[in-house]
Order: C-alpha cells, then structure tokens, then sequence
C-alpha cells in the first residue's frame, strides 16, 4: 500500500508557473507508475499526464504538451509536476495517483479506473 499527499497548489496569474509535488509512503515508490490528474468544478476527472516507474517514459494529454513536464525522484519518493503558462483553464483540484505495474517503462495509465491509490488533492487557480 502507498500513500500520497500533494502539495504546491496555489493562486497564481495567467502566464505563471507552479510545481506540483506528491509525497509517496513506504519503500514501494520504484514499484508504481505515476499519473496526475484534474478535476475543475462541475467536470469530470481528466488526464494530465503519467510517467513509468523508471521514469524514462512519460506521457501526456494534448492540452498540457510543451506546458507541462511530470518528473519523479525515487531518492525522494516523490512525483513533481513543473506548470507553466498557465492559463485559466487549468484551474483545478490536481490528485496525484498510483498504478502497480509490473513494467518498468510503461508509463502510466490515461485512465483513473487504471489506478490503485489517490492522493487527496490540491487546488491549483489560475487568474486572469
């Protein structure tokens, strides 16, 4: 079993960066591929991006290429999300998520349903 907290969430301006962190528990960090996801009030939970247990392949949606960059520290047990450009849009309560997989470089699941834990969230808010 993992546990995950995020963190680094926040208001910020248009055009702004942040760096989302999730602190994973126990020593069974290596052994999960890593996604994050968003959910803006009144939609649905949508992909952000997922990164393999090596963290040598990663994968994201459409919107946040070349914005977004998902990176993980295995010394750390942490999953980090680098935003920048920010744009309204992507405001949003932003979870972190874990999938057991028995592949080292397969990066992570575009679906929830394809992941085992969940982080409680942090809101990120984008102005304009």
């Amino acid at each position: 079993q993992v546990q995950l907290v995020e963190s680094g969430g926040g208001l910020v301006q248009a055009g702004g960066s942040l760096r989302l962190s999730c602190a994973a528990s126990g020593r069974t960090f290596s052994t999960y591929a890593m996604g994050w996801f968003r959910q803006a009030p009144g939609k649905e939970r949508e992909f952000v991006a997922s990164i393999s247990r090596s963290g040598f392949s990663t994968y994201y949606a459409d919107s946040m290429k070349g914005r977004f960059t998902i990176s993980r520290d295995h010394a750390k047990n942490t999953l980090y999300l680098q935003m920048n450009s920010l744009e309204p849009e992507d405001t949003a309560v932003y979870y972190c998520a874990a999938e057991a997989s028995k592949y080292p470089d397969a990066h992570g699941s575009s679906r929830s349903e394809g992941y085992d834990y969940w982080g409680q969230g942090t809101q990120v808010t984008v102005s304009s």
